[in-house]
This record gives structure tokens, sequence and C-alpha cells, in this order.
């Protein structure tokens, strides 16, 4: 599990002004490092490169990479806005951490600022014979890496910002935090079965501010239990909403005022939820991309049936999650976290498809087989909760404005399945 740094460290480097800067200095490092390079070259190469024509590609470099910057910079912004107006604005911070998209501006940046400098060098005569050589070999190979990656975003511009690219932008985030999940059920701690009942020799600890959590270091909270001989036992799961008054966590000690401050900065809280700990996020924003696309607006059924597609592909693997918590998956045997819950998974994915899909039988027919396809993988893991959306669905059909026929029909299905 990471830390709350190393957490951070990521979200960090995701954002596109760290790896625009990083680039950029190595740009700035690039262009004046053939100056104390030169001196080292005892012998003079068998040709020169006049100032005048290093200068010339200088020039013409600067000055497109300026113009291609600001033009792929607008191009991100339109797909950032495409993104959450036709999609979901829960998915645009997905778009955001497109790692091509910022290589590519960061590409162009760094460029522009090693033309400036190699300008700036050459007119104050900073480069000898030498110098300019090593300046003009280095220019040749920035203008190859240049072409390479404008190709590159040609290609990533006829995708980025889609629909169908954003909605498996969010797929994988969720695929990926649920398998983290199933690999370690309880982040890597024993489990807390009952999640509402504080023990009565344990002190409750109460966030300070109002938001998500974000992230839980469950290394910090196992090294303070450890510290102080306790048994601390998280109440606040990754995704939900908390406030002064709910309990985060509680100690089965009294809590002393270090005490509360290393949990509360243990767990991480935010004014949105995050993709990295929580699968329950993921599956939501695909449920609202679905019910857009139902929505009279869009009228979008295809999309509505992909995300259901997509549901599927995620949940499936839950078939492998083992309820029973072995020792080699205990790392921090001093802390108690709950596990998930399936149902709530089924809710987060399907029930508001369930709900704004009622009226087009081509989105129910989809949903049954999906649910069908679950309780057929694994009957005795999905039965329950298959049997349970299918009653719901059962009810809302018998509500809707179907025509009779199309309710006959599903209601064959309902009657097989159920």
């Amino acid at each position: 599990m990471l830390s709350k740094w190393q957490w951070f460290l990521s979200q960090l480097t995701r954002t596109l002004w760290i790896r625009a800067s990083f680039f950029a200095l190595l740009a700035v490092v690039t262009a004046l490092i053939a100056i104390p390079a030169q001196h080292m070259i005892d012998n003079p190469f068998p040709f020169s490169v006049g100032s005048d024509s290093v200068g010339q590609i200088l020039d013409i470099l600067a000055s497109s990479m300026l113009a291609v910057t600001t033009f792929s910079l607008s191009v991100m912004v339109a797909a950032y806005t495409a993104a959450s107006s036709s999609v979901t604005p829960r998915a645009t911070k997905l778009v955001q951490q497109d790692t091509t998209t910022q290589n590519v501006l960061a590409t162009f940046i760094g460029s522009f600022l090693y033309s400036l400098v190699g300008i700036v060098a050459l007119s104050t005569d900073q480069y000898g014979e030498n110098g300019r050589l090593i300046l003009f070999v280095v220019t040749i190979g920035v203008i190859i890496l240049i072409v390479i990656t404008i190709l590159r975003w040609i290609e990533h511009l006829s995708q980025l910002g889609r629909v169908g690219e954003t909605t498996e932008r969010v797929e994988n985030a969720a695929a990926e935090t649920i398998l983290q999940r199933i690999k370690n059920p309880t982040l890597g701690a024993n489990e807390l079965v009952e999640k509402d009942v504080i023990p009565d020799n344990a002190e409750a600890i109460f966030g300070k501010s109002i938001g998500y959590v974000q992230h839980i270091d469950i290394g910090a909270l196992n090294a303070c239990a450890e510290k102080y001989q306790a048994e601390i036992a998280v109440l606040a799961l990754p995704g939900e909403f908390v406030h002064p008054a709910k309990p985060i966590a509680w100690i089965n000690l009294h809590a002393k005022d270090e005490i509360v401050a290393s949990i509360c900065s243990a767990i991480t809280l935010g004014n949105e939820r995050s993709f990295d700990q929580d699968p329950r996020f993921g599956l939501s924003v695909l449920a609202e991309i679905a019910s857009r696309a139902l929505s009279p607006a869009v009228n979008d059924p295809g999309t509505a049936i992909d995300v259901i597609n997509r549901g599927l592909r995620i949940l499936i693997p839950w078939k492998d999650y083992k309820s029973t918590i072995n020792d080699e998956q205990i790392i921090y045997p001093h802390v108690l976290v709950p596990a998930l819950n399936l149902a709530d998974l089924f809710d987060d994915i399907f029930m508001p498809i369930e709900r704004d899909g009622v009226n087009m039988i081509e989105v129910q027919l989809r949903l049954q087989k999906a649910l069908a396809s679950l309780a057929q993988v694994a009957p005795n893991i999905f039965g329950q909760d298959v049997s349970r959306h299918l009653q719901l669905m059962k009810q809302r059909t018998s509500q809707s404005s179907l025509i009779e026929a199309d309710k006959q029909r599903l209601q064959l299905i309902y009657d097989e399945l159920i």
C-alpha cells in the first residue's frame, strides 16, 4: 500500500506542470551543456558550422514551437470541455492525466525553451567552433524528436476527448482498483466485521474537515497503533463523505491530541473522490456516462449498452475475491479495515441504468443478459445481488411506458432468471 507521501507524489507526477517543468529544465541544460563540453575537445572537428546557420534553425524552431504549443493547448482545453459535456465532469480528471498529451506539450515547451536559450547563447558568443557543432548535432536530434512527437500527437488527437476513449479510461481505472482490492481485500489490514459498532473500550476519532476520503495510509496507522500498543479501526473507506460529526476511525485507548493528529493525518480528505483506492467511484462514473446517454437530450442507448458491458468486465474478476483473509495478506496487524460490500458495487453501476433505461427495451434486455452472465459465472457470489436487481427491474418494468408486448417479453426472461 502506498504511504501518504508516495500517493501525494504519484498525484503530483500526473499533473501537466510538473512534467512540463522537467522537460523545460532538461531543455535549458541541453542547450547550455555545449558550452563546457566544447572545452573538453582538444582537436577541432574536420568541418565547422557557422553561427548564422545554427541560429536560423533555432529561430525557426522557436517560432514554430510557440505556435504549435499554443495550438496544442487549445486542443487540450477543447478535449477537456468535450469530455465534461459529452461524458461526465468526473471523468475529466482522467483525461487531464493523459501521459501522451502531457509528454507532447512538455516536448513542445522544452523545444521552445531550448531554441530560445540557444539563440541567446549564440548572440553572446558563448559557443566556439566546436560548441556550435555540438549545438547543431543536438538541434538535429531535437528536430527528430519533434517530428516523432507530432506524428504521435496527430494519431492521439483522433481519440482524445471522445466518448468511447474517455469511457475506456474510466473502465481501466475502475478495473485496476478492483483488482487491487481483490488482491488486498482490506488494504493489508485485518478485517473489521462490524463497521457501525464502536466497542465500549474504544474512543471514536472524528475528522476536522468536510469532504471525501481520498487515501488511507494504512502503514502510518499501523505505526501509530504499534507505538501506543493499541488497535485502530478505520470506519470510513475511500470514497465516503465525512464531516465533523461522523467518526472516521476508533482506537481502543484514550486518544490524546497527538494520537488524534496522527490518525487524522493518515486519512486524506478532499473535495472530490479519487480513483486510486475507491473502486466504487469508477463504477459510479461509468453509470453517470450511461445515464447521460439515456437522457432525452442525448438519446444514445448504444453508449449505455457499452457501459453495461464494461461494468460486466469489471465485476467478473470479483469471483476470485476471498472473503477469508489469510496471514500473508495481513501486512498491518494493528489496523482493522472493513471489506467492500458487493451489493454496493452492483448498486453503483446497475441501479442508475435500470432507472434511466426503464423505457428502452434494448437496454433492459442487455441488463438482463449482463446480470444473467454474472449469475452463470459465479452463482454463489453474484446470485443474491443478481436476484435482487432482477426483482427491482421487474417492478420498474411493470410501471414503465413500454408496450405490452415488450413487457411480456421481459417478463418471460424474469420468470426464467428469478
